[in-house]
C-alpha cells in the first residue's frame, strides 16, 4: 500500500529525537576537535573519528537485527561501481576546486556532472538500487523531497569547515571558542527539531518553506557580518542556519517516505541519509572551489580570507532558497490522504 499507517502516521517526533543525539556531540566535538588543535596536532581529530566510525561499524555488525524480508528482497552484493562513481564525482568536483585555468576548471565540472549521471542511470538499472526509482524527479513528493535534502545539505557544510578559519584569522578567536560557536548550528538544529516535533496541521507545510529560507538568511548574515563582526553579532545568523534545517528537516523526510512508490518505502527511508551526505560533500568542494577562487589557494593573508569570509557564504544561499522554492511544489503535490495522516498524527 502505498501509503500505509506507517508512513500515513509517521511522527515527527520520532524523526526529531534522532536530532537529539546532536545534543551530546555538538558539546563534545569542538572540545575534543579544539583539544587537538591548540596542541597544534591537528591529525589526531582525523584518526580519532576515523576510529570511532570503526566501532561503530563493528558494533553494528553484531548488535543490530537482521531483516529477514530485505534480505530475500534484495541482493547481498556489495554497490561498489555506484558509490565509485559517487566518491569520483566528489573527488572531481574538489579537483576543479584547487585547479588553475578556467579550462581545466570547467572540464573537470562537466566531468563531475558526467559521472553523477551515469551513476543515477546504473542505479535505476541494478536490482538492489541505493535511490528509488524516482529519485530527483521533480514530479513525485519523494523526488522534490530528495532535491531538498540534498540543497539543504549543500547549504549547511561550508559553515563547519570555513567559518572557525575566518573567525580565527579575523577576530582573533581561539580554535576551541571558534568551535563552539559553530557547534550553535548545530544545537539550534537540535532545539528546533525537537520543538517543531509535535506540531500538526498547517504548520508542517509552511516549515518546509521558512526552514530552508531562513537557511538562506543566515547564510547571507555570516556573509555580511563575518568580516565586520563584532563576534557576538554572529550568534544570529549561525543559530539560524542551523534553526532552519531543523525546523523543516522531520517534515522533508516525512513527505520522502510518505510519497515513495509501492515496494520503495525502505529505499527511500535509506536513501535520504546517502543524499544528505552527498550534498555534504558537495557543499564543501563548491566552497572549496569558491574559496580557492577568492584568493586562497596562494596563501591565508589578510586580503584572500576578507573575500573568502564573504563569498563562501553568499555562494551557498540559493542552494537553501531554492530547496524553498521545491517546498513549494512538494506541497501543492501532498496527496489529501498524507495531509489528513499529518493532521491526525497527534492523536494516531
Amino acid at each position: 500500500m502505498r501509503h500505509g499507517p506507517y508512513l500515513v502516521r509517521a511522527r515527527t517526533g520520532d524523526i526529531g529525537l534522532l536530532a537529539g543525539g546532536w545534543s551530546v556531540t555538538v558539546l563534545i566535538g569542538p572540545l575534543i576537535g579544539g583539544v587537538f588543535a591548540s596542541y597544534g596536532y591537528w591529525r589526531g581529530a582525523f584518526v580519532t573519528v576515523a576510529g570511532i566510525g570503526c566501532l561503530l561499524g563493528a558494533s553494528a555488525r553484531f548488535t543490530l537485527p537482521a531483516d529477514g524480508r530485505s534480505d530475500e528482497a534484495v541482493s547481498r552484493v556489495f554497490p561498489a561501481s555506484r558509490i565509485a562513481l559517487i566518491c569520483g564525482a566528489i573527488a572531481l568536483l574538489s579537483a576543479a576546486s584547487v585547479t588553475t585555468g578556467l579550462a581545466i576548471k570547467a572540464m573537470l565540472i562537466m566531468a563531475t556532472v558526467a559521472t553523477f549521471v551515469q551513476m543515477m542511470r546504473t542505479d535505476r538499472r541494478a536490482a538492489a538500487p541505493l535511490l528509488p526509482s524516482d529519485a530527483f524527479s521533480l514530479r513525485s513528493g519523494t523526488g522534490a523531497g530528495l532535491w531538498m535534502v540534498l540543497l539543504m545539505s549543500v547549504g549547511y557544510s561550508p559553515l563547519a569547515i570555513y567559518a572557525p578559519l575566518f573567525l580565527q584569522r579575523l577576530h582573533g578567536v581561539s580554535p576551541l571558542n571558534a568551535g563552539y560557536m559553530v557547534a550553535l548550528a548545530s544545537l539550534a538544529w537540535t532545539t528546533a527539531a525537537l520543538a517543531v516535533a509535535s506540531l500538526t496541521e498547517e504548520w508542517p507545510p509552511r516549515l518546509i518553506i521558512i526552514g530552508p529560507s531562513a537557511m538562506g538568511a543566515g547564510l547571507a548574515g555570516v556573509g555580511v557580518l563575518m568580516a565586520s563582526g563584532p563576534v557576538a553579532a554572529l550568534i544570529l545568523p549561525i543559530a539560524l542556519i542551523g534553526a532552519g534545517i531543523g525546523a523543516a528537516w522531520a517534515f522533508v523526510l516525512q513527505r520522502v517516505m510518505s510519497g515513495a512508490k509501492g515496494g520503495e518505502e525502505n529505499i527511500a527511508a535509506a536513501s535520504a541519509a546517502t543524499v544528505q551526505q552527498a550534498g555534504i560533500a558537495l557543499g564543501a568542494a563548491i566552497a572549496g572551489l569558491v574559496a580557492n577562487a577568492s584568493g586562497l589557494d596562494n596563501g591565508l593573508d589578510p586580503g584572500s580570507v576578507l573575500r573568502a569570509s564573504l563569498w563562501v557564504p553568499l555562494a551557498l544561499v540559493a542552494a537553501p532558497l531554492t530547496a524553498g522554492a521545491i517546498g513549494v511544489r512538494l506541497n501543492l503535490m501532498v496527496p489529501r490522504a498524507v495531509a489528513q495522516g499529518l493532521t491526525s498524527a497527534r492523536s494516531g
